[in-house]
């Protein structure tokens, strides 16, 4: 399909049902779940363990082959588990497994396929250790991550950097620089003398973002109709 063709109300239903799926099955399962979320197919998140908390403003997009996974499995009484703060992305098939800490700050990006994990979950020598040595991992605010990268146990990564496609990250990355390759090495530094806009400015008047998105989505389904809509799904044509 090209559009959507769904009358404005039943896309309207269609959001208030998927509200409905994440008050009444992903949020028991959180620690604590921020408000203003948006999950994109909610159906298709998996969450294990405790604690898992999740901010404001978060953004999880879930597909049926990338399935959003957050893992703790433990062999402490009280891990520190999985945080992750406010207005965060979480883009199809990302994957954090924790066993000790992993803590991620506010305002950032993890591109499709991205794997956090702080444990190898197998020692060397002993294949079958469950748990070896686990050691948090900090994420600092605003980081990007760009597709497939993989971000290995006791890692830091400074405010605002950037890691790109397919790294592995298995040091620490400093503030304000890109990071890159297989393991990862610091490739640039970012402009001091640049602004940067994160996703909290994006949010800054959540109330008005939202009106906006509503009438986008009046704008964008207006004349459409519930025969055009069955017309569409069940006998498409060239165009729809």
């Amino acid at each position: 399909m090209r559009r959507d063709h769904r009358p404005y109300y039943l896309k309207r239903m269609s959001l208030r049902f998927r509200e409905w799926y994440v008050e009444h099955f992903l949020r028991p399962q959180f620690t604590a779940l921020g408000n203003g979320y948006t999950f994109m197919k909610p159906w298709y998140m998996e969450i294990f363990g405790w604690p898992i908390e999740l901010g404001d403003f978060a953004d999880v997009i879930c597909t049926v082959d990338r399935r959003v996974r957050l893992t703790v499995w433990s062999e402490e009484k009280h891990p520190k588990g999985i945080h992750i703060g406010d207005h965060c992305l979480i883009c199809p098939g990302v994957r954090i497994s924790c066993a000790k800490e992993v803590t991620i700050g506010n305002d950032c990006m993890m591109a499709s396929d991205v794997y956090i994990t702080d444990s190898d979950w197998h020692s060397v020598y002993d294949r079958v250790e469950p748990l070896s040595t686990a050691r948090p991992i900090r994420i600092g605010n605003n980081v990007w991550i760009g597709d497939g990268a993989i971000i290995c146990k006791g890692v830091t990564i400074g405010d605002n950097s950037i890691v790109g496609t397919r790294a592995v990250v298995n040091k620490d990355v400093p503030p304000n620089t890109i990071a890159a390759g297989n393991p990862a090495v610091v490739v640039s530094r970012l402009d001091p003398g640049k602004t940067i806009r994160t996703r909290a400015d994006w949010f800054a008047d959540p109330d008005e973002l939202f009106r906006q998105i509503r009438q986008i989505d009046r704008d964008m389904l207006r004349g459409n109709t519930i025969l055009g809509w069955l017309r569409a799904r069940f006998f498409p044509k060239p165009g729809d």
